[in-house]
């Protein structure tokens, strides 16, 4: 057994054949699935003008996947805050718990758009994430009241205690310790107990908190359930853009240049796959190495009854 909390991270990624549309309806479908498993939350995430990820708008996809849910802790993984300005955001979270109160949670990153046109198109830079910090303290103090704008306040938010987390590696988690807020991070243990050292505690968290986020698939066929996403990455390398996933067979019979396989297998290093008692050996001790409280799962397929299936097992092992 894992001991610990388990929770979903979906990316809304769009299947061959399928259209955006179909990819955002599917998140919400998985919602109700993992709600019915046992699973903690269900995170949605933010991603820009990326013709194979359909998930562009988290709070609005957080409002229909919390309206089709009536129990699981629903939130964002993440919004990336310099994209937008700490007033809306903290108006749009006001208005989330304001409807689903009690299981809204602000996940929020310090990305900024991975191009030179996306950052264009909206208003940033790649300097907009060293405001991070700022940007994270103006945020705070629409919900508790320490404006940082005299007369202005961030209907409904002001009073509401919404749980924050902070996305990040290096700096950010430096600045998630600095503000007392809970960590979500990959897989390196040398991050999580700088956090802890570091935290100080706030009237959002009075300790440490850290969620591990991790790529697992369960079953004798888990690291086929991989191939999908890893080759639209290692596409992405090669080619400028991120395509629908493909059926893992097609992937398996596709002619690929040394570049191409090299890329995938640098897509799949690091994620975990196996049989039940393989990937409960390995989260296991990705949980012991960070001191991880809750793991963040993500694992996106081609057929979404193979990836319900591997989510199950996965679930029988907490």
């Amino acid at each position: 057994m894992i001991g610990t909390r388990l929770s979903v991270l979906d990316r809304s990624l769009v299947r061959q054949g399928h259209d955006p549309g179909q990819a955002l309806r599917d998140t919400v479908a998985f919602a109700r699935e993992a709600e019915a498993l046992g699973y903690h939350r269900f995170w949605v995430s933010e991603h820009h003008a990326v013709p194979g990820v359909a998930g562009s708008a988290p709070t609005v996809l957080a409002a229909a996947v919390a309206a089709a849910t009536s129990r699981i802790r629903v939130g964002t993984g993440g919004v990336m805050l310099p994209n937008h300005r700490p007033l809306v955001v903290a108006e749009q979270f006001g208005v989330l718990e304001s409807l689903y109160p009690g299981r809204i949670d602000m996940g929020l990153g310090r990305s900024v758009g991975f191009t030179g046109g996306i950052r264009r198109a909206l208003g940033q830079d790649r300097s907009a994430a060293d405001g991070f910090g700022e940007q994270l303290e103006e945020l705070l103090g629409f919900f508790s009241g320490q404006r940082r704008y005299p007369g202005v306040h961030a209907m409904p938010a002001e009073g509401l205690r919404v749980p924050v987390f902070v996305l990040a590696m290096g700096a950010g988690a430096d600045i998630a310790a600095e503000h007392g807020l809970p960590l979500v991070i990959g897989g390196k243990a040398e991050a999580a107990g700088r956090y802890r050292e570091r935290f100080r505690p706030s009237e959002w968290a009075a300790e440490p908190y850290v969620i591990v986020a991790a790529t697992v698939a369960v079953g004798e066929d888990a690291r086929e359930l991989l191939l999908p996403e890893a080759w639209a990455t290692a596409y992405s390398r090669t080619h400028g853009v991120f395509p629908p996933l493909r059926p893992p067979r097609e992937i398996a019979g596709a002619a690929m240049s040394d570049r191409e396989r090299g890329y995938l297998e640098e897509a799949l290093r690091g994620q975990i796959h196996g049989t039940e008692d393989e990937v409960a050996a390995e989260l296991g001790a990705l949980v012991k190495r960070t001191g991880a409280q809750e793991v963040l799962v993500t694992m996106n397929t081609y057929d979404l009854e193979r990836r319900l299936d591997s989510y199950k097992k996965l679930i029988s092992l907490r």
